[in-house]
């Protein structure tokens, strides 16, 4: 990746944009979707949940939270081990 110079921030600002026609430009939104989906894979089970009280939703998304947290460290240990 080259090294490039600014003088003013506009400069700088003006420089990530890219435009519609820029055949870069899939590639770009490809690459920031992938970096989502491994920064923030949450993942919940689909459809309606009923629950017989509030209380019952709470104890499930706690649960699906915990699942996730679970998972997110352990992405972060095989990412470590992959590296080092």
């Amino acid at each position: 990746m080259p090294v490039r110079k600014f003088r003013k921030l506009q400069d700088m600002e003006d420089s990530l944009w890219r435009s519609s026609d820029d055949p870069s430009l899939l590639h770009a939104i490809a690459r920031v979707w992938d970096f989502a989906d491994r920064i923030s894979a949450r993942g919940f089970p689909p459809g309606v949940h009923k629950h017989r009280s509030i209380e019952a939703a709470q104890e499930l998304r706690e649960c699906w939270e915990e699942a996730n947290f679970r998972k997110f460290w352990a992405r972060k240990k095989r990412a470590r081990k992959t590296v080092g």
